[in-house]
């Protein structure tokens, strides 16, 4: 089963501030929606709220440290551990090969020791943020897949979609 994050970062690693993206790019929203559809997605109570409601199309499943939160149409837990052996058992009931980890900032840290593949967007500009994604040693990933979106009407900023897979190194 592979674990794979899901993330547009900006150059400076800003995913976010005030619980909010700080850019608006509806390719990448597409982008996101087609990648996780129909797979299990964890998430941090904040990414959550930061929806407002549970992604259609797949298993939404929340962590938080507060055992007496619940939202209908959300599986909670309170440990990603938890929320991965969640994921998994779900993903192999839907015949899915791959679960997704979409935020936040502390969830992504704690992730990214298991992650196999990341999917980055990378937002060619700075941006203020609260919330970063963290830093990775480069070396032990590569890339397999790059599809770079230029600036037009629908997209003010540079951006590209790469796909990251572990770089795993025989000893």
């Amino acid at each position: 089963m592979k674990l794979a994050l899901i993330a547009a970062v900006a150059d400076n690693n800003a995913i976010g501030i005030n619980n909010k993206m700080p850019w608006y790019l509806p390719g990448d929203l597409r982008y996101f929606k087609a990648v996780t559809m129909g797979k299990p997605i964890i998430m941090g109570r904040k990414t959550f709220d930061s929806l407002r409601k549970p992604l259609p199309g797949r298993t939404n499943i929340v962590i938080t440290r507060d055992t007496s939160w619940h939202h209908d149409g959300v599986k909670v837990v309170h440990h990603l551990q938890d929320a991965i052996s969640l994921a998994e058992d779900v993903a192999l009931i839907n015949g899915n090969e791959e679960i997704m980890v979409i935020g936040g900032e502390q969830i992504y840290r704690q992730a990214i020791a298991q992650a196999t593949r990341l999917y980055l967007t990378r937002v060619y500009q700075s941006f203020d943020g609260d919330a970063f994604f963290p830093e990775f040693d480069q070396l032990q990933w590569r890339e397999t897949s790059r599809e770079d979106i230029h600036s037009d009407e629908e997209e003010s900023i540079n951006y590209s979609y790469l796909v990251l897979d572990r770089a795993y190194q025989d000893s």
